[in-house]
């Protein structure tokens, strides 16, 4: 299967298609938000480490191969993990969670915000607000899984776990989930 995003990729190195860049800046700039957000826990440093993981793209820093069994968006992602990481490392903080108010802008102003689209099914809102509960590790998963629609191996690739603990992972986080709806009276069907 062509990975047509590597290859637009590719068109922006070898060729300076700007056009091929700016293709994959709409698509992914605003799930790259919220995954960074993720770990960061504040919206405008969520925003810029996603230009700042286009600023390594544009540069060539960081370096993609097409192949077969990884797909751009895989690397995509662990690019945006590493600038989110590098980040917590550079400003001394170790754990990263959902912030409350940044939940409550999206639900009083839906519209006004980038990634509102992600947000627009009451499932995926219960499903979001329900990562936050959940250990960082099972929430990095789930959220790909769920948000991103990746694969186990894919995901693997990322949080760079090998494919058992990363089926582990889901697995024990969905049980979290499991829980954590429960708790909140809402029946369980994922």
């Amino acid at each position: 299967m062509p990975d047509n995003d590597g290859q637009l990729y590719i068109r922006f190195l070898t060729l300076g298609d700007q056009k091929a860049l700016e293709a994959l800046f709409c698509k992914y700039r605003e799930s790259l938000v919220l995954f960074i957000y993720g770990f960061v826990r504040n919206i405008d440093v969520a925003e810029e480490l996603m230009m700042d993981t286009f600023a390594a793209l544009v540069a060539g820093v960081a370096r993609y191969k097409e192949n077969d069994d990884a797909l751009f968006k895989t690397w995509l992602f662990a690019v945006a993990k590493n600038q989110a990481f590098h980040h917590l490392r550079k400003h001394k903080i170790w754990f990263a969670s959902l912030e409350k108010e940044f939940l409550n802008n999206v639900e009083a102003d839906a519209s006004s915000q980038p990634i509102a689209i992600l947000l627009k099914s009451e499932r995926e809102s219960q499903l979001y607000r329900l990562l936050k509960v959940i250990d960082v590790d099972y929430r990095q998963a789930l959220y790909l899984q769920y948000f991103e629609e990746m694969k186990p191996e894919q995901i693997s690739r990322i949080i760079k776990k090998n494919i058992k603990q990363t089926y582990n992972l889901l697995a024990r986080g969905k049980e979290s989930l499991r829980a954590a709806y429960e708790k909140m009276g809402i029946s369980w069907d994922m």
